[in-house]
């Protein structure tokens, strides 16, 4: 039996290992505490970002939906002359499509880019050999790895501000003056539903000799001469369309992006806070048990 003497040193003894494992632990756990609180900071910034992106994208929503709403006279006028005109694509057995992809350069705006390159792919199954001319780096960046060999003219920078006339008209004159006669021109966008849907679209942009073949174009009493010209007024207005509805579209998914991301941002705001909480509150309580088993180791010795 030990003496009482050596009782206190022994207590001391088996204590040491307990308060080193005690504070081995704490140490991980204050490191643990600072991980969480760095995390949760960054989330935060993050939720104020994807709020104030969101409203900039409310903002630019509604200049781009006024713009849509004027370049559609543009296009649906064209559309008009030729439907009366019974205008449609020449059909022959060396026929050669071009499809005129208008996309942007920004993402941040959902699936918008993915739908029409998802389009291309499956046109590309269905009706093989066309070429693309690619407006915006987000298309050219998804069709490059796929339909590259197609790929004849793209175009970056357009579209940062609201599409105008002008962008519309520099790109329908580069298209001219590409040296193959296409038989079939087609504009693929993304048509504006509503705030919250829309679709891959293509409007028909015909060749010169498609037009003049029109059985009804003679009612319009216009001269050859002026035949090219009108051809490719008609091919910047369609494209202007396009290229403002498309905008609407980013615009308005862009803006369903960063509000889905500032909700997500709050719930694990919110789960990290709790998790933070409950990780400050075993830290306090470990402290406050090492100070109880100490006062009490003391009282002993």
């Amino acid at each position: 039996m030990l003496s009482r003497a050596a009782r206190p040193a022994l207590r001391a003894a088996v204590a040491a290992p307990a308060r080193a494992t005690a504070v081995g632990n704490n140490a991980a756990t204050y490191a643990t505490l600072r991980e969480i609180e760095g995390r949760l900071k960054s989330i935060k910034n993050i939720k104020k970002i994807t709020s104030t992106m969101k409203i900039v994208a409310s903002t630019k929503l509604t200049r781009a939906q006024r713009a849509m709403t004027e370049s559609r006279t543009y296009g649906q006028t064209s559309n008009e002359v030729y439907e009366s005109a019974e205008t449609a694509p020449i059909q022959t057995d060396e026929k050669k499509t071009l499809v005129i992809v208008c996309s942007s350069d920004k993402g941040l705006c959902g699936g918008i880019h993915s739908g029409m390159s998802r389009y291309i792919r499956r046109l590309s199954t269905e009706e093989p050999g066309f070429d693309l001319v690619i407006v915006g780096e987000k298309c050219k960046a998804q069709l490059q790895r796929t339909n590259a060999e197609g790929i004849k003219l793209t175009f970056a920078g357009v579209g940062r501000d609201t599409p105008t006339f002008a962008d519309a008209q520099a790109i329908a004159d580069q298209v001219v003056l590409l040296p193959t006669e296409y038989t079939d021109i087609k504009i693929l966008y993304n048509k504006f539903i509503n705030a919250t849907s829309y679709e891959p679209t293509i409007i028909e942009a015909f060749s010169e000799e498609a037009i003049q073949q029109s059985p009804n174009f003679s009612a319009f009493e216009v001269d050859e001469e002026v035949l090219g010209n009108l051809r490719e007024y008609g091919l910047a207005n369609s494209l202007y369309w396009a290229l403002a509805e498309g905008h609407a579209c980013e615009q308005s998914a862009r803006r369903n992006a960063m509000d889905n991301a500032s909700k997500n941002a709050g719930e694990m705001i919110g789960k990290y806070q709790i998790l933070y909480n409950r990780t400050r509150q075993a830290v306090i309580t470990g402290e406050l048990v090492e100070i109880i088993t100490g006062a009490t180791a003391s009282e002993d010795m």
